[in-house]
Parts: C-alpha cells; sequence; structure tokens
C-alpha cells in the first residue's frame, strides 16, 4: 500500500510539469540579421512542427523580397534528431541581392505556418516576422584556422518532467561571426551514427538533449564517440575534428532514474 501511495503522489506531481514543454515550436537560423550574398538556412521544427519540416520534401521554400520577388531555396538535407527535433538545410538557388531585406514564405503555407515564422525581439520586446539583410559581401567572416574543441565533461541533471543529460565541449579561438557545428555522434556499441547542426551555448557545445528535447540522446550507459565540423553561414568549413570518445552522461546518475 506504501509503495502505491508513493507511485500515486510521483504520478500527481510530475505529469503537471510536462505542460513546461511546448507542443511545437520553430526555429530560423542564421540568428544574426545581417549576411552575405550566399548564405545557407536552417529551418527547425520541434514536437509537431517537424511535420513542416518534413513537409519541405515535397514544397518548396523561398525568400521574398520586400517587392515581392523571389529566390528559391534549395533542399540540401533534412536531419532528424534523436528527441523531437528535426531541420532542413537549404542554399539559395541564385546570389542573393545587396542591400535586400528578406522574408522566409513557404508554398501554399497556412496560417499557422505564417504564425510561426516568427522570431522574438528583445530590443522592441515584441514578436516579428522573419527576416534577413543581405550586405554588399559575397561571404562572411572566414573561420579561425586555430579553432578548437575540447571535451570538458559529462553532465547530467534530473528535473520533474524529464532529464537533462549531454557532453560539453568548450570552444577556443573562435571567430565573432555565427558559427555552425556540423555534429556526428557514434554509438560504439551499435556503431549507429546520428548527425544534427547545432550552436555554441556561452562558449560550449552541449552535445545531448535538455528535458524537452534535443539532437541526440544516450542510453543507461555506454560509450559514445562525438565529432565536429565548424562552418560559418556561407557553408565554408574547416576540417572536421578527430573523433573524441565519452561515457553516457547518465554514468552520472546516483538517482533511482535514468535511461
Amino acid at each position: 500500500m506504501k509503495k502505491i501511495v508513493i507511485l500515486l503522489v510521483l504520478t500527481l506531481s510530475v505529469k503537471p510539469l510536462f505542460a513546461d514543454c511546448a507542443e511545437m515550436g520553430m526555429q530560423f537560423l542564421p540568428s544574426t540579421k545581417e549576411i552575405s550574398l550566399n548564405s545557407m538556412f536552417i529551418i527547425e521544427g520541434y514536437a509537431f512542427s517537424q511535420n513542416i519540416i518534413k513537409s519541405f520534401k515535397e514544397r518548396t521554400v523561398y525568400l521574398e523580397s520586400e517587392n515581392g520577388e523571389l529566390i528559391k531555396l534549395d533542399l540540401q538535407e533534412i536531419l532528424t534528431g534523436q528527441m523531437l527535433l528535426t531541420q532542413a538545410i537549404f542554399c539559395p538557388t541564385s546570389e542573393l541581392k545587396p542591400n535586400t531585406k528578406y522574408f522566409l514564405k513557404y508554398a501554399d503555407q497556412t496560417e499557422n505556418e505564417v504564425g510561426e515564422m516568427t522570431t522574438y525581439n528583445r530590443e522592441k520586446n515584441e514578436s516579428e516576422k522573419v527576416y534577413w539583410i543581405t550586405t554588399d559581401k559575397k561571404s562572411i567572416e572566414q573561420l579561425n584556422d586555430n579553432l578548437t574543441i575540447e571535451f570538458e565533461k559529462t553532465n547530467f541533471v534530473y528535473y520533474g518532467c524529464g532529464p537533462e543529460a549531454s557532453a560539453i565541449f568548450k570552444i577556443k579561438n573562435k571567430a565573432e561571426s555565427e558559427i555552425w557545428y556540423k555534429t556526428e555522434v557514434l554509438e560504439t556499441e551499435t556503431n549507429k551514427k546520428s548527425v544534427y547542426y547545432i550552436k555554441e551555448w556561452n562558449g560550449t557545445l552541449n552535445v545531448g538533449h535538455d528535458m524537452c528535447s534535443g539532437a541526440f540522446k544516450f542510453k543507461r550507459k555506454g560509450k559514445y564517440k562525438v565529432r565536429f565540423t565548424p562552418m560559418n553561414i556561407d557553408g565554408n568549413s574547416l576540417k572536421t575534428t578527430e573523433w573524441t570518445t565519452f561515457e553516457s552522461p547518465f554514468m552520472n546518475d546516483k538517482s533511482s532514474f535514468g535511461y
């Protein structure tokens, strides 16, 4: 009877906390608003919004200038994360015009999709349509050839509605411009590989997931390998790093929870 009561208390206390995780969401890269004439673009969908990303296999995505001119974006690949994330990578089919403001547009877009094509402007304290403004440069700042990525630690934290688990890597000697990291994670036991583009957070790369979503998941025990290919928003990249091996972050878990 005591065990039943404890289980009921846990169930009642955990379920409301799932509301902290939204049912949908979109992210649009580059994060910077000022881009070159040959920038790449990443559109990411979370949870139910992943269906939008998958639909790009069948319909076209554009950039639309303020005067209505359309430039088609060519779908390069769709990458599926291991925990409720999917992203599509695009390149323009022609060079963008200089000093031009472009908005994102989908073929046959719905009213709900239009509503999701927004970002939050912290300076204005309001949401606004997704847009980018080109400079007159054909390429953005080049990457620093001395950029290094060093393993720091694994991290595990259990929250009310799920665990956060990641391997943390410190970045050194990076350029000031926006950098994307093509991240490949290999589970050594099965040799299964997952690939996803991630960005840094406060000078570190967090390879894993938070309590709601993430590009990579881990088993309760085991070893993993990861390597990175740093690239700028034009798609110019540095040499891929060597593989780094680390243990599942869940091996830091001292509680009865864990996968």
